[in-house]
């Protein structure tokens, strides 16, 4: 997978068109200046989606209507295709070969792994983080699982409602059981293929994590559901509804849903102990990036190219030695996109990287 060139109109601060490298491009600049704007084109194009903000309306520049992110991908021995973005109020057009494309369609044309200091909240923030790396990566390789998640949270907002309502109204507990009923149905089904995606997902991180690449600790990983230890995992399905069935009476006092994925989580554990908890912030960047390579060789087992690759701010982030480490690891595997503002971080690492310089969100080659 190759992003060939890529083009902004009015996206931030971003102008202009870029001819990428196929392997390390480097992305230098004061701060200020747009170089994580340009990243996240790139993650615009491969997810419809901002690493930045949840409200893409903030990306279109001030005083613009409409913003378009532009690339065209090389996948293949001869497949080329032109993705676009394009942004207009809080409505979102997504197209390629200037054809209209529905978001899971799309999904499957571009793929980009993203580091950043956000990024870490995968290793030691809530378990939504982790929750979101894995469906991620599972939607990387399997697009329509966007659906399914879509599905599954629809279900559980209509379900939140009807709690929230029920305790303001006079209905017996038989009564606020039969009114669920069909929301847990349609829940356990969502619930069910969620599960048995992640604990596969999670089983092929496993077996392909390269878990003493920066340091000598060792990194593993295990999916934790939240109904562990209720009764027999193996039979998903129907632990679920029997937890269901249980904890109406807990969930009506609450006037939320209180059982479901939406409350597991991913243990990430540096020598058996925990790593959000006792790991460093070398350890724990060193296991996000692990984690990160993980999802790109099981995204190569899947598809047979690697994604690409996206470091914001890398030498904020790494030392120099865990850089060469990793940029070591990537050479002929990703193409591979980061930003900087050293000048000694460009005069290392230049050797066989494209490296284009950012003022006021234009890029020139240097």
């Amino acid at each position: 997978m190759l992003l060939e060139t890529l083009s902004a109109e009015n996206f931030r601060n971003l102008n202009g068109e870029i001819a990428c490298g196929k392997g390390l491009n480097i992305i230098f600049g004061e701060n200020g200046q747009g170089k994580t704007n340009w990243l996240e084109a790139i993650y615009l194009l491969a997810t419809t989606k901002s690493f930045k903000t949840a409200r893409l309306q903030e990306a279109i520049k001030f005083d613009e209507d409409l913003a378009i992110v532009r690339g065209r991908v090389h996948q293949g021995e001869d497949i080329n295709r032109v993705l676009q973005v394009a942004l207009q109020g809080n409505t979102k057009i997504l197209s390629v070969n200037n054809k209209k494309e529905t978001v899971t369609r799309f999904l499957g044309q571009l793929h980009a792994v993203n580091f950043n200091s956000d990024e870490l909240e995968i290793v030691r923030g809530t378990p939504d983080a982790r929750r979101k790396f894995l469906d991620g990566g599972i939607v990387s390789i399997y697009p329509p699982f966007v659906q399914t998640l879509a599905d599954y949270n629809r279900v559980i907002r209509q379900k939140n409602s009807l709690l929230q309502s029920a305790q303001t109204n006079e209905f017996s507990l038989e009564k606020i059981a039969e009114l669920l009923e069909p929301w847990n149905e349609q829940l356990i089904v969502h619930a069910t293929r969620i599960h048995r995606a992640r604990l596969r997902y999670v089983e092929r991180l496993q077996e392909v994590l390269e878990k003493k690449l920066f340091d000598k600790e060792e990194i593993t990983i295990r999916y934790i559901s939240s109904l562990e230890g209720k009764g027999d995992l193996s039979d998903y399905a129907a632990l679920l509804e029997e937890r269901l069935k249980l904890r109406v009476p807990a969930e009506l006092h609450s006037g939320y849903s209180l059982i479901g994925t939406h409350r597991d989580d991913l243990n990430i554990l540096f020598d058996e102990r925990d790593l959000r908890k006792y790991g460093s912030s070398g350890q724990q960047r060193s296991a996000l990036l692990i984690l990160q390579l993980a999802t790109l060789s099981v995204y190569f087992s899947q598809h047979q190219e690697y994604p690409l690759f996206l470091l914001d701010d890398i030498d904020a982030e790494l030392d120099y030695k865990r850089i060469g480490q990793l940029l070591e690891y990537l050479s002929d595997k990703t193409q591979t996109f980061v930003t900087t503002s050293k000048e000694s971080f460009v005069e290392q690492f230049r050797g066989n990287a494209e490296i284009f310089t950012i003022e006021n969100g234009e890029a020139k080659t240097l």
